[in-house]
């Protein structure tokens, strides 16, 4: 079956032939440029890399392996077939070292062409998907994020969808996972990029005021209103309107907002005139709304309104290693901005940092690499460098590099008797015996997973996997 309209330039010097391999790809619909020269070859090239190239070697002007080589060098996107004489097949075995695809020897026939260019083809689409899971996998740093985990691999992916849409996007997370820097990602990808990015935080301004805050007053509409006042929905026409701890808002407010949403228009307070404006809403909380909604204090059609496109920031414990990354970003900053001499975390300041609850999450983290970066100086941040409770958490006894404590004499202890020996009744599955290791561990860490994998000497990824396994064939 034909594979579409590929570009395919064909480097041949010999016409009769040029135009014999041009029909042939011309039956599969692709779109042949015929050249004769080297020089008119790259000139094509310098247009545009074509998807396919068919190089014959011997050119009346250079070698065809000249050509190749500009092709390899300058990495561009296109499969090279190299066409050749049965006496030069070691040339063209020589080209693969360059970078060529494959290579035809002459004679060949219609369908040997038409296979190799559509195996070409789909040899650059797989690449190119593997390139695309490869950069959006990889990514460390993201519109203002940092890390690496699979967890805010999948923030990320969220971010890069939602982005385009006009949907209400609602943001759940705890305090100091940077609900604002996801809100703030959103408006950065998406096409209202150019226009203005307004926050509100609704649980910092007094409820008397937050009416006046998002759709602003008119002159003399309460005391104090000395002059008319723009809201944060005009000062945001065209971009995004973030509204952080939705939640906090009043009940009379919740239906003002909900109206305001419906049909994109509003009156300031103390105004007449009806004023309609073009803009996305993203919120927030730290709060379960789920529960708000349940227990009164949110209104549900409100909650539904917002709730349209979900995303869920995952506490600093659940990240996995990113904890890590980010304390060594904020090191970095803090000691240029203090005129420290920090470069890096000592082994045992690390283990410390990684195995923390992190119950402030990221701001909690940020804070505590600031007070290093206040507080002490020094090539490496040490244990005893990092503020209460972290810098008492020194290694347990009898873990790598810290000495076993040795324990203080006393009467002997009674000989412990050897196990009974095991019967084959009581033998479990394997399966079984690896699934209640770790789930002890997850209990004895009281739910921290990231550290229940740090003792068990696996990746947290590897937990969250086996889990979800269980989990689907029920042994969960």
């Amino acid at each position: 079956m034909p594979v579409g309209s590929i570009p395919v330039l064909l480097i041949e010097d010999t016409p009769s032939l040029a135009r014999v391999y041009a029909e042939f790809l011309k039956k599969e619909s692709h779109t042949v440029i015929a050249v004769e020269t080297g020089a008119d070859a790259l000139a094509q090239l310098e247009d545009g890399a074509p998807k396919v190239v068919l190089l014959d070697l011997q050119l009346p002007d250079m070698n065809g392996m000249e050509v190749l080589k500009r092709i390899n060098a300058q990495a561009l996107p296109c499969a090279v077939i190299v066409i050749t004489a049965h006496g030069s097949v070691k040339a063209a075995v020589e080209a693969m070292r360059y970078g060529a695809y494959d290579f035809l020897v002459k004679p060949f026939s219609a369908d040997r062409l038409v296979v190799t260019v559509r195996n070409a083809v789909e040899r650059l689409r797989l690449a190119q998907i593997v390139d695309s899971f490869e950069k959006d996998l990889g990514r460390a740093r993201y519109h203002g994020f940092i890390g690496s985990s699979l967890a805010m691999q999948a923030v990320y992916r969220i971010v890069d969808s939602a982005a385009s849409s006009r949907a209400t996007v609602f943001i759940t997370g705890e305090s100091g996972t940077g609900k604002e820097v996801c809100a703030e990602a959103i408006h950065r990808q998406s096409q209202r990029a150019s226009r203005p990015f307004i926050a509100i935080n609704c649980g910092a301004i007094p409820k008397d005021l937050m009416e006046s805050e998002i759709f602003g007053h008119v002159k003399g509409s309460f005391t104090g209103a000395v002059a008319d006042r723009e809201g944060a929905a005009a000062r945001a026409d065209g971009g995004t309107l973030f509204l952080d701890e939705i939640c906090e808002l009043a009940p009379d407010l919740q239906t003002k907002l909900l109206r305001f949403i419906q049909t994109g228009t509003f009156t300031p307070v103390g105004g007449s005139k009806l004023e309609k404006v073009d803009l996305r809403i993203v919120c927030a909380t730290n709060r379960d709304p789920l529960r708000e909604v349940e227990e009164g204090r949110f209104r549900e059609d409100l909650y539904y309104r917002l709730h349209v496109i979900p995303i869920h920031l995952p506490p600093l414990r659940e990240r996995e290693d990113d904890v890590l990354e980010i304390a060594r970003h904020y090191l970095a900053d803090f000691a240029a901005e203090e005129k420290k001499g920090f470069l890096q975390f000592s082994p045992e300041a690390e283990q410390a940092l990684r195995h923390y609850h992190w119950p402030g999450n990221v701001r909690q983290l940020q804070n505590v690499v600031r007070i290093v970066a206040v507080l002490h100086d020094g090539d490496t941040v040490r244990l005893d460098m990092l503020p209460a409770p972290l810098g008492s958490l020194a290694p347990a006894p009898g873990s790598p590099g810290t000495p076993a404590a040795t324990p203080a004499p006393g009467p002997a202890a009674p000989a412990a008797r050897p196990p009974a020996p095991l019967t084959p009744d009581a033998i479990k599955p394997l399966w079984e015996v690896e699934k209640d290791a770790i789930e002890d561990a997850i209990a004895a860490c009281d739910g921290n997973i990231p550290r229940a994998a740090a003792l068990l000497q696996i990746s947290a990824s590897t937990i969250y996997r086996k889990r979800l396994a269980w989990q689907a064939e029920g042994k969960l």
